[in-house]
């Protein structure tokens, strides 16, 4: 399942970084029972914290079944479990066999293309009845910034990696923009069938899930609904066959029974950590960690550091409330990922001040003794009593008092840092 640092290539994000996305995602079972409960149609499922409980749903379905490690993470079917058993996906014809795949997934560290080499934590399965695949359609909608609204993305060819599919041949993928004021017609959802090439004796039972589909999303404050695939079988039906689900973390106050569903196992410790505290926190893949006030200059920031070649370890927005002990939280919290090797603090203290930013910082440093440089670019209200805090701190920090000296000197730092770790 993918978390909804969405990097599409229907040029719906930027492609610079990793662009975070407020939002939050559920385990594949949870999204079923969604559906269900909304009047999407999907296999018979049972989900299985334990081989026995595997065993039992087994039974109790009948016939030959499916068992899916529930994981957030795409790519499941093609990854492999650091026990070295391959496969998150599997085919059982028996209850015992079921109960055979459970004991090798749950409890066990899948990885896969999504997760990289640290895997995440299967606890559970999901045990699904098997059923015959006729042809296998793809079926999304997702929030387009292009599109100021909802866009539905969709092809003929599912079961596959979409953008391979948009790579091979763009025109295989259908964009359908829908206003959200009006919503999703029956006549536009009936003309997307057709273009998909469901026939005629499938094409209402498709136009029902896809206008269901997008009455759920704009009830449950989506970002994302994706089925992949979403499957004609061989008896006529048209069935939700795997379901992923993002959700708006601003608007979880409207939906507590949604925001009860997240897996915090499945969730980086730092991004817990950090809404604890009321921050913005994304974990990326480089080495310099970012602590900035506003997600406008937090990306601006990112991409400065990009610019002189160096990648940022981290998304974290402050916000306009951050006081010096969530400054200080904030700082463990990028400190604390083993992958940093230099830290860029860029705060325009207008709400915040310039002063409470540096006292945060030279206690979390001192509280932590902090090894690494952190270059600091204060501006703003109390500026110079936030550089005198810092230059009296007796502490390892850089003031710069423009972005690009800082980010110049923060990427000139890392290296100098990783090149030392490697010696």
């Amino acid at each position: 399942m993918f978390r909804s640092i969405a990097k599409r290539s229907f040029g719906l994000a930027s492609k610079s970084f990793k662009q975070p996305v407020r939002a939050f995602s559920v385990h594949e079972h949870s999204s079923v029972e969604l559906f269900e409960q909304n009047g999407v149609y999907v296999p018979r499922g049972i989900v299985a914290n334990t081989p026995q409980e595997a065993f039992d749903a087994a039974k109790k379905i009948g016939g030959e079944i499916v068992i899916k490690a529930q994981v957030l993470a795409g790519g499941r079917g093609k990854g492999h479990f650091k026990n070295g058993f391959q496969g998150g996906v599997q085919f059982a014809k028996s209850a015992e066999e079921a109960k055979d795949l459970a004991s090798k997934m749950i409890g066990q560290t899948l990885v896969t293309k999504q997760t990289g080499a640290e895997g995440k934590p299967c606890h559970k399965v999901f045990v699904v009845e098997r059923k015959q695949i006729k042809h296998e359609y793809y079926f999304s909608i997702l929030m387009d910034r292009s599109n100021n609204g909802p866009t539905i993305v969709a092809s003929a060819f599912g079961g596959m990696d979409i953008e391979g599919v948009a790579a091979k041949d763009p025109s295989a993928v259908f964009k359908v923009p829908v206003d959200i004021n009006k919503g999703l017609s029956r006549e536009q959802a009936e003309e997307l069938a057709i273009k998909m090439g469901f026939e005629e004796s499938t094409r209402s039972q498709a136009v029902d899930v896809m206008t269901r589909l997008y009455d759920m999303f704009i009830k449950t404050d989506a970002t994302q609904i994706e089925i992949n695939p979403l499957s004609e079988t061989t008896d006529g039906k048209v069935l939700c066959m795997d379901a992923k689900l993002n959700f708006d973390d601003n608007a979880a106050f409207r939906h507590p029974e949604l925001e009860a569903l997240i897996d915090d196992s499945q969730v980086d410790s730092r991004e817990t950590a950090a809404k604890k505290w009321g921050l913005n926190y994304i974990g990326m893949d480089g080495h310099i960690g970012c602590l900035v006030n506003g997600a406008g200059l937090a990306m601006a920031t990112a991409d400065i550091i990009n610019f002189y070649g160096g990648e940022p370890a981290n998304f974290l927005d402050l916000g306009g409330t951050a006081n010096e002990k969530t400054i200080g939280e904030a700082f463990k919290i990028v400190s604390s990922d083993p992958r940093v090797s230099s830290i860029l603090v860029n705060i325009f203290g207008g709400i915040i001040r310039c002063d409470s930013v540096a006292h945060g910082i030279v206690n979390a440093a001192r509280e932590i003794q902090l090894k690494i440089p952190v270059v600091v670019r204060l501006e703003g209200t109390n500026v110079e009593l936030g550089k005198k805090v810092m230059s009296e701190s007796g502490l390892a920090l850089y003031p710069c008092d423009s972005l690009d000296s800082a980010a110049s000197k923060v990427v000139e730092l890392c290296k100098k840092e990783l090149a030392k770790n490697q010696a």
